[in-house]
């Protein structure tokens, strides 16, 4: 499986957002310099948080966007699946296939979705911050 920029961007994003803990709406023209991602391409990107319930966008001159939960309830799943779809390895897993009685195969690709699964369901925004050494206040 590979994460698209899309996914890796989002990922970028909501972090950014979470360093800021809510103080205050950020607006995507400021994520965008501090992260060296086109605004144009970050507002894409934000698209898909929002729908997904992950963002809030705040109106006005001070506006821009915050978490929509605390970043210790906001996992890395839910954002990759926002702007990815499926994180499987292969299709088959999600909807299965012309070829699933007798595949050989799909044993191996459910198991690597059961891991990667694990592993993006249970990674927080918070948890990312604090591997990385930044305490969010």
């Amino acid at each position: 499986m590979m994460i698209s920029t899309k996914g890796r961007y989002g990922l970028r994003l909501m972090l950014d957002l979470a360093k800021e803990g809510g103080a205050r709406p950020v607006p995507v023209k400021e994520i965008a310099k501090r992260q060296n991602i086109s605004e144009k391409y970050l507002e894409q990107i934000i698209s898909p948080l929002s729908k997904a319930g992950l963002v809030k966008s705040i109106r006005g001159a001070q506006g821009g966007y915050i978490l929509s939960r605390a970043a210790a309830e906001i996992t890395a799943g839910e954002i990759l699946r926002a702007e990815e779809g499926t994180i499987a390895p292969v299709e088959c897993c999600d909807t299965g296939c012309d070829h699933s009685d007798g595949c050989v195969t799909i044993g191996l690709y459910n198991r690597i979705k059961a891991a990667v699964d694990s592993v993006v369901d249970s990674t927080t925004l918070a948890d990312m911050l604090s591997e990385a050494g930044i305490s969010l206040e």
